[in-house]
């Protein structure tokens, strides 16, 4: 069993802020893996299924991103799994829009989400599929404003074409760990 978290915000002013695009890529792999998102649990919503030949929970964590770890140690414990069995989504602003990037270990970066999901569990050693959102466009325009801000319809229009190469690394990623 895997968990696949993706990372974002509740509610429909976060939804397509480049902070959230763990939310938007974690419901494509839902939608083409035929995993319905329709249970809330672990402070989360959540589906369970099947994807690259693994059981899997895709969780999209309703406690904002800042105590993403919360919701994501509570489902850790409940299936009694370890860091190698955690695949988490996330924002990166340290790589280009659209430069998606495996990772195991490592740190936060300054990114809270991560930084929660290793304080809760007391690991850094778990999965990131980490999705480029870039950096700040302008000069003054803080990190926090920039990963909150939308994206754009030509950003949306150009995510929309990555998703098949994010479920591509998430294949990887359980198929290696399995």
């Amino acid at each position: 069993m895997f968990i696949i978290a993706c990372l974002g915000n509740p509610g429909s002013a976060y939804g397509r802020n480049r902070h959230n695009v763990g939310f938007l890529a974690g419901e494509y792999l839902a939608r083409t893996n035929g995993i319905r998102l329709d249970k809330k649990s672990f402070s989360s919503i959540t589906g369970k299924g099947r994807f690259a030949g693994s059981d899997v929970l895709i969780m999209l964590p309703q406690t904002y991103m800042n105590a993403s770890g919360d919701a994501v140690q509570a489902a850790m414990s409940f299936y009694r799994l370890g860091g190698e069995s955690l695949v988490v989504l996330h924002d990166e602003v340290e790589l280009p829009f659209g430069e998606v990037r495996v990772k195991f270990g490592g740190g936060h970066k300054g990114h809270n989400g991560v930084r929660s999901i290793i304080q809760q569990t007391g690991s850094a050693d778990f999965h990131r599929i980490r999705i480029g959102v870039g950096r700040p466009p302008r000069e003054g325009m803080s990190v926090a404003d920039h990963a909150l801000s939308n994206f754009s319809a030509e950003e949306l229009a150009a995510l929309e074409g990555r998703y098949p190469a994010i479920a591509a690394m998430v294949d990887d990623v359980l198929n290696s760990a399995s």
